[in-house]
């Protein structure tokens, strides 16, 4: 994911009509609404994000993204999800083909009305925003910012093959997501990039199929250390509505503090195509830190510091409990 610094007025100004037209909830309301759905599990999410990690850095073409691909199949199958990839050659920014597998697990895949849930699975090749110039081009671990999202689709795939939602749910892991111009190139960054898999699939949607999700959400980096969830500027812009519904989700299971009211930055990530290539209403779960200095994605962003001793199964659980209420609060 990049961030966009430089935002057109226009947009500004959009985002700013659709945030304030919005209704607010009132504290009453909030407190006479239930939490719903299974408890989510952190130990669990964070031992999928370990056992991602157990393979290496999930680098584009390399043995451990290959051998990961399989693992992330066999256990959204053995959570009785019908499981389909949709693989591509793809063109980094240098020209390098990357072998790319988007992953696409259905739970319910027979029900026209779903919602889907995303995340990128693949590793950052380059820690180019490491402190240390030495490891600009180490492979990032990713256990954040990759692995993390994954976890949390995982958890909450395994607790819905014995629950009953009425809903369908894709969870879509994207590839290709992290193979963007890195810091010591010479290349220009537009932002096309990034997001590669993301940008494949949106582009291979059919209509069809586009139009039976109600909404999206993006999970990227949801398990870091002292994470925030500020409302990510380019969610507000497409689906305003989607953002309020997640917010007040994450008050009513007792998260609203880690999903501050506040508006953070604009993000280029994988719900960008999703919502203006394919059309489907996506917004992004994306920690903000306002005050880090290293980044404002936090301190371990496409650092050789993105590592397990850096996850927080807090933020696993606040992110996968408020998802969990997302979807059970839909009728």
């Amino acid at each position: 994911m990049n961030l966009i610094v430089k935002i057109a007025c226009a947009t500004c100004i959009a985002v700013t009509f659709v945030s304030c037209g919005l209704r607010k909830q009132t504290s009453s309301e909030t407190m006479t609404m239930q939490p719903l759905g299974p408890a989510f599990m952190a130990d669990s999410a964070y031992q999928f994000c370990q056992q991602q990690c157990d393979f290496g850095p999930r680098t584009m073409n390399s043995e451990a993204h290959e051998q990961c691909a399989q693992w992330i199949i066999s256990k959204f199958a053995q959570y009785g999800m019908a499981v389909t990839t949709q693989q591509a050659t793809l063109k980094g920014y240098d020209g390098t083909p990357l072998k790319s597998t988007n992953i696409i697990a259905s739970y319910l895949p027979e029900q026209d009305d779903r919602l889907l849930l995303c995340a990128h699975w693949d590793s950052r090749p380059w820690a180019d925003n490491d402190p240390d110039e030495n490891n600009h081009k180490t492979p990032v671990l990713a256990a954040n910012d990759g692995a993390s999202g994954v976890a949390v689709m995982l958890e909450i795939a395994r607790l819905l093959s014995s629950d009953t939602l009425k809903l369908g749910v894709d969870f879509v892991c994207f590839d290709a997501e992290d193979w963007g111009v890195p810091q010591w190139s010479d290349a220009t960054d537009t932002g096309d990039s990034w997001a590669l898999g993301a940008q494949y699939w949106a582009a291979n949607c059919p209509k069809q199929q586009a139009r039976k999700y109600r909404f999206g959400i993006l999970l990227d980096m949801v398990g870091g250390q002292g994470a925030q969830f500020y409302k990510e500027g380019m969610s507000l812009q497409y689906a305003a509505n989607v953002v309020e519904k997640v917010w007040l989700a994450a008050q009513v299971v007792g998260f609203g503090s880690m999903f501050p009211a506040q508006t953070g930055g604009n993000i280029t990530d994988d719900h960008i195509p999703v919502n203006t290539v394919a059309k489907i209403p996506c917004i992004d779960i994306i920690p903000y830190y306002p005050d880090c200095q290293q980044s404002s994605f936090g301190p371990t962003w496409h650092t050789v510091s993105d590592d397990m001793e850096h996850i927080d199964r807090n933020t696993l659980q606040a992110v996968g409990q408020t998802v969990i209420q997302v979807l059970f609060s839909e009728k």
